[in-house]
């Protein structure tokens, strides 16, 4: 657990703006003066050349030499084998052999003041009702607090703040050997728990789970009291990063935060927080990989128990199709590990691409006794179960080579958007209504895929994404890392290991990225993205890597670790704003300069223009509904003449729906970049854009909507043949 906000170091300087940071990727090194001296003879002239030539190499060499060292220097700092791996963190479920308890709902909260956000660690607020020191308030969890009240002084707080409530726990729970868990979706950003005032647990980084076993701290058939420290501040060695500042107001001084990500730093309980009960020995953890063969699939899986002592167990494992109906079973003694077969498989495919995309089977877990040679005859199957878990497994394969992104065989191209968890009041909480529709505006549009920019999305947005055939690009909350450490690099790589454990075995997730919009042409971020990179390869090999690269393809150090290289861009906006024919010329000479530099897959993950809903303009003007369009038009050339080259393989539109950021002169209200407005309306440019990726869909016309395009006139044939006719 990281110090409290009172106890850091102030960092200076406020936040970035971005338009400020981006630039035309295009754009040259300054010109040479090439005057000549007006007297040079003729021997002079040809010595210069020379001598450039051989200032030239000479220069190159040492640069390289140069280049060498730093990295020799720097990648000595970035050392190895401190990392650390979370276990268990298996989603809560209710099963024959465990029960579960959710804690969501109305909860007594308290802000800490600004200036003084550890006195409640100091006063031991944990070790009573919070309202016994502070005039408490209620707060819905899951949600953000930041917009649940009127008080501005909320909204933009910074520092620490308080969280508890009263809960039952069943007096069944204390009977027999099972232990209880408490388990918390997601807190930004960092945590300290207590139970009737005994710390059970802390953890950094928002947008993750963390779990304990609390069986001994608590009071079974009895009153118990939880208590939650949330810290939302920020620093050069969180991620992502920010910076705290003491600045003067009217009547003090004030923390304030700084950061140069363009989204605001919502903070709080934002997913569940559930009490479930596993047996004495229980299913810990699960791996699983699938393949297929011709009609015949494969999942392979290993389990991991609570007990090293394995010999004595056995695994029955039972996959069911979508119909309930068992069409595979395996079993393994003591290893726990093994592989179901299952013939005539029905393949995982993205929405689409299949007339049943997203099919998923149910496998079905059952740890128990191995029956021994003098074990009672008349002893039932049911008393030698330890544990039962199930979840949904999609049987699919992943291949990429330097051009090509496949699944199942078959080459994809992703047609999607960065998202974000955000919408009015609730903030970045949980809400189960606003992913169902959010979902189904994704298909209404005909997307296939999205990326979790930028930080892990809830595990239940995860399970939709299986069950719809939405493909993920699964990234970790590593956005606009600067100011490399090896601090730093150790906290980037635990998140990034959190998330490969919580979503490894999603088939929607295809791709890991290691980060967003990094500062990568500072030398020093080749030996720390090489070290990320190959840590993310070493706990997943089954997935590519990629990373939202917005520097100059000449300035970046980072994309060679990649396995498919993403760029952001925004010609027409943050570029040469109000130009629109600045667009796709620019677009493709820059996709192909990343792919001529590493002969690698790419994909346009970030493009597009702010838009304020209902404002039009003819000709077409910057901000209007009608720019926004002829930017998605203008790029969609650029994608179609690079889909002929065979190494762009995906577009992404910045972004699904407008969404809250921080007060800044260049943000009315948030970034308006939204195809959807905040409240998920549409405005001009969502019809253009569903036009075009229902009509690159792979299954083609026929399945196209019947609304896709309004009737305006007959078709020109039709047309010919009623003025034949009269």
């Amino acid at each position: 657990m990281r110090l409290l906000s009172c106890s850091r170091g102030a960092g200076g300087g406020g936040s970035v703006d971005r338009d400020n940071e981006a630039g035309n990727a295009n754009g040259g090194s300054e010109s040479e003066n090439g005057e000549q001296p007006v007297a040079a003879g003729t021997a002079d002239r040809r010595r210069k050349p020379r001598r450039k030539l051989i200032y030239t190499v000479v220069t190159f060499a040492v640069m390289g030499m140069i280049g060498c060292m730093v990295n020799v220097v720097f990648g000595a700092m970035y050392t190895s084998g401190n990392e650390s791996s979370t276990e268990g963190l298996l989603y809560p479920i209710e099963s024959e052999t465990r029960e579960m308890k959710k804690l969501d709902g109305m909860w007594n909260f308290v802000r800490s003041e600004s200036n003084n956000p550890s006195q409640g660690i100091r006063e031991k607020w944990y070790t009573d009702d919070l309202a016994r020191f502070r005039k408490t308030i209620q707060m819905p969890v899951p949600s953000s607090y930041n917009d649940v009240t009127e008080d501005a002084g909320l909204r933009d707080h910074v520092g620490t703040v308080w969280y508890d409530r009263k809960f039952f726990v069943p007096r069944a729970w204390s009977k027999g050997d099972d232990r209880v868990f408490l388990r918390f979706g997601s807190v930004h950003y960092s945590t300290i728990v207590w139970i009737n005032g005994v710390q059970v647990m802390t953890h950094e980084f928002g947008h993750l789970p963390f779990e304990a076993d609390v069986t001994k701290a608590l009071k079974y058939g009895a009153e118990n009291r939880i208590t939650v420290l949330c810290d939302n501040v920020l620093l050069q060695v969180t991620v992502p990063q920010g910076k705290v500042d003491n600045q003067a107001i009217d009547n003090g001084v004030e923390l304030v935060q700084s950061y140069t990500f363009d989204f605001f730093n919502y903070a709080g309980i934002h997913r569940s927080v559930v009490l479930y009960t596993v047996p004495r020995v229980y299913i810990r953890d699960v791996v699983i990989h699938t393949s297929y063969e011709g009609d015949e699939g494969r999942v392979d899986y290993q389990v991991t128990t609570s007990t090293n002592e394995t010999d004595h167990l056995l695994l029955k494992v039972k996959l069911y199709d979508r119909n309930g109906t068992l069409v595979s079973k395996d079993e393994s003694e003591a290893k726990l590990q093994g592989t179901v077969v299952v013939p005539q498989v029905q393949l995982w495919w993205p929405y689409l691409m299949h007339p049943e995309p997203g099919y998923l089977y149910t496998m079905e877990i059952t740890l128990g006794k191995a029956q021994s040679n003098d074990a009672p005859t008349d002893e039932k199957e049911e008393d030698t179960v330890l544990d039962v878990y199930r979840f949904k497994v999609g049987i699919r394969t992943l291949e990429w080579n330097n051009s090509s992104f496949l699944i199942n065989g078959k080459p994809i191209y992703f047609r999607g958007f960065g998202r974000h968890e955000d919408s009015d009041i609730r903030g970045k909480g949980l809400d189960l209504a606003l992913l169902t529709k959010d979902f189904n505006l994704l298909k209404w549009v005909g997307a296939n895929a999205y990326r979790t920019s930028h930080y892990p999305y809830s595990e239940e947005s995860m399970q939709f994404a299986d069950e719809h055939g939405i493909m993920i690009i699964d990234e970790c909350p590593s956005v606009d890392t600067e100011n490399f450490s090896q601090i730093l690099l150790e906290k980037h790589k635990s998140s990034i290991e959190q998330l490969i454990h919580r979503d490894r075995n999603h088939p929607s997730v295809v791709m890991w990225s290691i980060a967003n919009e990094p500062r990568t042409g500072k030398m020093v971020a080749s030996p720390y993205f090489e070290a990320v990179a190959q840590y993310t390869k070493k706990l997943d090999p089954t997935r590519p890597i990629t990373a939202a690269i917005a520097v100059n393809v000449n300035d970046d150090v980072a994309a060679q670790y990649l396995d498919i290289v993403s760029f952001n861009r925004y010609n027409a906006w943050y570029a040469n704003s109000g130009k629109l024919n600045m667009i796709t010329n620019r677009v493709i000479e820059e996709a192909e300069a990343w792919n001529k530099k590493h002969n690698k897959p790419v994909l346009m993950s970030e493009y597009g223009a702010d838009t304020q809903e209902g404002l039009h303009t003819l000709p077409a003007y910057i901000w209007s509904e009608d720019y926004q369009t002829r930017v998605f038009s203008q790029h969609f050339k650029a994608f179609d003449a690079l889909r002929k080259q065979n190494f762009f393989i995906g577009e992404f539109v910045w972004n699904f729906a407008d969404f809250k950021t921080a007060q800044t002169y260049t943000r009315v209200g948030g970034n308006k970049k939204g195809i959807f407005t905040r409240n998920r309306q549409p405005k001009a440019a969502a019809y253009l854009l569903r036009q075009r990726y229902h009509a690159l869909g792979e299954l083609g016309k026929s399945h196209l909507p019947d609304d896709l395009f309004l009737y305006t006139a007959p078709e020109n044939s039709q047309l010919s043949h009623e003025k034949t006719e009269l």
